[in-house]
């Protein structure tokens, strides 16, 4: 069976757990080169283990999404190992869950940061590398919360907001040079991830023991669950189907589209 992503090179950000996890394995699965990029370098390691052990490539990069320079030093890295970009995966992603009378400027800027700022230097750094390499595929990673408000989510809601339409303009800029790439975004619900047990505690993953996590992990799966009309929360395998759509050739006439993948959140 031929695998939709063989042959090209593809870099997930936020890869060493959560949906860039997902994503970076399920599109190992599909024939990509995967580097695996993340602050993380444990989590990040271990996931190209799995996909070595799979029978896959992978190289861990470690990636301060935030910092122009370490942007520069990924591409460099991607062109000197790799030789060629076909596809970036913009995900990483902190949320933070406070008022706005509660929120420090530090906590807005750090989500700014992070969620938004990256998108826009991945992009920037990438394009003439993909370009070069004959075009490709970004998928930036939004939410719901970009297309609808949450009590409580507003700086949230501000970077995905921003990033569903810095995807529509970058789509807009790269159609009219010519350069091969599109680019969309992603708009995940409830998906079962590690990012809800830290969004209460400033963006980080708490420091309790195993147990105390997996319970909050799991009041969390039911809350989702409760909110999705399907009646389930959603699996980073289920957002991995979805980029592995967007940077195959069947997505070739795609591009500066959202994919809402929510089990019926929105429309609810």
């Amino acid at each position: 069976m031929n695998k939709s992503l063989a042959g090209k090179v593809a870099l997930v950000t936020g890869a060493a757990s959560g949906i860039g996890r997902g994503c970076a394995l399920a599109m190992a699965g599909e024939g990509a080169a995967l580097i695996v990029a993340d602050i993380d370098a444990s989590g990040g390691i271990e996931v190209c283990r799995e996909i070595a052990d799979a029978g896959g490539r992978a190289r861990f990069q470690r990636l301060d999404v935030a910092t122009e320079d370490s942007w520069r030093e990924a591409m460099s890295a991607a062109e000197g190992h790799e030789g060629a970009l076909h596809i970036l995966v913009n995900n990483a992603a902190i949320c933070i869950a406070t008022p706005i009378l509660e929120m420090s400027y530090a906590s807005w800027r750090r989500q700014i940061g992070i969620n938004l700022d990256s998108v826009f230097l991945g992009t920037r750094a990438a394009m003439p590398l993909m370009a070069r390499s004959g075009g490709g595929s970004m998928v930036n990673i939004s939410s719901v919360a970009g297309l609808k408000g949450i009590a409580g989510l507003a700086g949230y809601c501000a970077t995905k907001g921003g990033v569903r339409l810095f995807t529509k303009a970058a789509a807009l800029e790269c159609a009219h040079v010519g350069n091969n790439i599109r680019i969309n975004s992603i708009h995940p619900g409830g998906v079962e991830t590690p990012i809800w047990v830290k969004m209460a505690n400033d963006g980080v993953m708490p420091d309790a023991g195993a147990n105390a996590i997996a319970a909050q992990m799991e009041e969390t799966r039911v809350q989702a669950a409760r909110a999705t009309p399907l009646g389930f929360a959603g699996q980073p395998s289920d957002i991995a189907a979805g980029v592995i759509y967007l940077c195959s050739d069947g997505a070739r006439f795609v591009t500066g589209s959202e994919l809402v993948i929510d089990g019926g959140a929105l429309t609810a």
